[in-house]
């Protein structure tokens, strides 16, 4: 058994920082150090360069000036690592592999990357949600009317709750929240939310959340941060959702339902 794990073994039983020192030989401050220890993963290896950026000796100019200029290009017109690769091929006789010219491509676009430009988060945390509202059209007692509905999804456990409004308030976002977090009997540490439609107002890359949703926030001593409104690949789960027919309530259902869970 190694040092570290006498010290741990000894530190859940119970035994002082001073004893465990004494009986292992070792000073007082190895022993904190790896009893409070949390994670012991071995460290990454470095990445290294893989061979083949050499083949683009003397092209390096014409695909940092195509990307360059795809600033000012709509993000559907901009250059693909393929579409760079088919240029180079047709009007540069450009004879190395695309495989060369697509982590070219990757890496550049990497560097030269804004602030405020992501990409999708692969891992979230629990007591991580993600908000956003979309619309539907529902047929509630015989009439045709178009809801917003509040989307709250959980990405670590892929669970998600609906709720239809008329509106898009800070008051049907609040509502809607706090519904989720008595029917699941916890608060969220941390919301996502797509943009700042009712909550609040964008002020450059700033947001300025509305007075209600900011004591709404104190209260579950939550946070929140927002998407780049400009990029639609920052969005993760509130996204995945398919077309369905639209849903027709009556009765009761159709008096129930603005506000409350979809049915």
């Amino acid at each position: 058994m190694s040092v570290q794990e006498n010290i741990r073994t000894m530190d859940s039983q119970g035994i002082s920082g001073r004893e465990i020192a004494r009986r292992l030989g070792v000073s007082r401050d190895a022993v904190s150090k790896y009893a409070n220890q949390q994670d012991f993963s071995p460290a990454p290896a470095a990445p290294t360069a893989r061979p083949g950026a050499s083949v683009l000796t003397g092209f390096e100019h014409h695909i940092g000036q195509w990307l360059t200029d795809d600033d000012r290009r709509p993000r559907k017109q901009r250059h693909t690592a393929k579409r760079v690769f088919d240029r180079l091929v047709e009007e540069h006789g450009f004879t190395g592999a695309y495989s060369a010219v697509q982590r070219y491509a990757k890496k550049w676009k990497a560097a030269h990357r804004k602030p405020g430009e992501g990409f999708t988060e692969l891992l979230w945390p629990a007591g991580t949600v993600q908000v956003d509202f979309g619309q539907a059209e529902a047929i509630i007692a015989g009439v045709r009317q178009v809801l917003h509905i509040f989307l709250v999804t959980f990405p670590f456990s892929n669970m998600r709750f609906v709720q239809a409004y008329r509106g898009e308030t800070a008051e049907c976002v609040a509502h809607g929240l706090r519904t989720v977090f008595e029917h699941i009997n916890a608060a969220p540490r941390h919301l996502v939310f797509d943009n700042a439609t009712g909550i609040g107002r964008r002020v450059g890359t700033k947001v300025v959340e509305s007075k209600l949703f900011g004591a709404f926030k104190l209260h579950y001593r939550s946070e929140s941060r927002y998407c780049n409104a400009y990029s639609g690949h920052e969005k993760g789960n509130e996204r995945k959702r398919g077309r369905v027919p639209a849903p027709q309530l009556h009765g009761p259902a159709a008096r129930s339902c603005l506000p409350g869970q979809a049915q």
